[in-house]
C-alpha cells in the first residue's frame, strides 16, 4: 500500500513538474518572440513595415490632401505679398530686391511641398540607421530561458513536495493569462505607433506648406518636431528592450522558483509601463506639442 501510494504521489509530481515547466518554457518563448518583434517592428520605415498600408496612405495624400495644402501654400504666399508691400509705407520704401525673395521663398515652398515625402522620409531612415545599430548592439542578449536555466529550475521543482508542487502550478497558470494580457499591451503599443506614423505621414503636405512663413511657419515646425519625435521613440523603445534583455538575464536562475515566476511578471510589466512612456518622453525632448 505504502508503495502504490509513493507510487502515485511521484506521478502527481511529475505531472505537476512537466506541467510547471510548460508553462514556464511557455511564458519564455511568448516574452522573447515578443521581445524580437519589437526589434524588428521599430526598426521599419512607414514603407518597409506594410507597403500596401503606406501606398494607400501615399495615394490618399495626393490626391486628398496636396490640394488642400496647394490651396494653403497659394494663400500664404499671396498673404506674405501683401504684407511685404504693405509693410514698406504702401511702396514708398519698397525695395525691389524683396520680390526676388518672395519668388526665391515661392519656390523653396514649392519643392518642399512636392518632396514631402521624401523629407519624411528622410527623418524616418535617419531614425532606422539609428535603431537598426542600437539592434546590432543589443541582438545578442535579448532571449531569456536558455536550456540551461530551465533544467536548473526543473532541478528545484524537483526537490519540492507535491502541495508545494501545487501551489506552484496554480501560481503558474494565473501568471501566464497576465503574460498574455501584458503580450496583447505591447502588441498595441508598437502596432499603435505604427498606425500613429501612418496618420501623421497622411497629413504631411498641409502642415509642410507653411514652413516659408514666419508667422505660419510655427505649424510646420511643430510638425517636424513631431515627426522626429515619433521617429526617434523607436530608438527609445529600443533602449527599453535593451534594459530589459540586462534585467532578465537572472530570472530563470534565481534560487526560488517563486521569485522565477514573479520577476518574470515585474520585469515584463516595468516594460510595458516604460514602452506606454517612450512617446510622452520623445516629445518632451524634440518640444513637441
Amino acid at each position: 500500500m505504502d508503495f502504490l501510494f509513493g507510487w502515485l504521489t511521484d506521478w502527481i509530481k511529475q505531472g505537476l513538474i512537466d506541467g510547471i515547466m510548460g508553462q514556464f518554457s511557455g511564458m519564455y518563448d511568448s516574452i522573447n518572440t515578443q521581445v524580437m518583434e519589437i526589434a524588428t517592428n521599430v526598426g521599419q520605415t512607414p514603407e518597409g513595415w506594410n507597403s500596401g498600408v503606406f501606398s494607400m496612405i501615399r495615394t490618399l495624400s495626393d490626391t486628398a490632401i496636396i490640394p488642400i495644402a496647394g490651396m494653403i501654400l497659394t494663400f500664404i504666399l499671396c498673404y506674405e505679398l501683401i504684407q511685404m508691400i504693405v509693410e514698406k509705407n504702401n511702396m514708398h520704401e519698397f525695395d525691389t530686391f524683396n520680390i526676388f525673395k518672395w519668388i526665391f521663398k515661392t519656390f523653396v515652398a514649392v519643392y518642399i511641398l512636392t518632396h514631402t515625402f521624401d523629407i519624411v522620409m528622410g527623418v524616418f531612415g535617419l531614425a532606422q540607421n539609428v535603431i537598426n545599430s542600437s539592434a546590432g548592439v543589443i541582438s545578442g542578449s535579448m532571449e531569456i530561458g536558455g536550456a540551461d536555466a530551465l533544467a536548473y529550475l526543473q532541478t528545484l521543482l524537483e526537490g519540492m513536495g507535491m502541495w508545494e508542487l501545487l501551489g506552484l502550478w496554480l501560481e503558474a497558470n494565473i501568471l501566464s493569462i497576465c503574460m498574455a494580457a501584458l503580450t496583447i499591451c505591447i502588441f498595441i503599443i508598437i502596432y499603435g505607433r505604427m498606425i500613429e506614423i501612418y496618420l501623421t505621414v497622411s497629413i504631411a503636405p498641409i502642415p509642410m506648406a507653411t514652413m516659408v512663413n514666419r508667422e505660419w511657419g510655427q505649424i510646420g515646425n511643430n510638425y517636424l518636431k513631431g515627426l522626429f519625435a515619433l521617429a526617434f521613440q523607436g530608438f527609445l523603445i529600443m533602449v527599453c528592450v535593451a534594459i530589459y534583455a540586462v534585467l532578465v538575464q537572472s530570472i530563470p536562475t534565481a534560487d526560488s522558483v517563486h521569485g522565477a515566476l514573479w520577476g518574470t511578471a515585474g520585469y515584463t510589466v516595468l516594460l510595458c509601463f516604460t514602452l506606454f512612456k517612450t512617446g510622452s518622453l520623445a516629445k518632451s525632448v524634440f518640444s513637441a506639442h
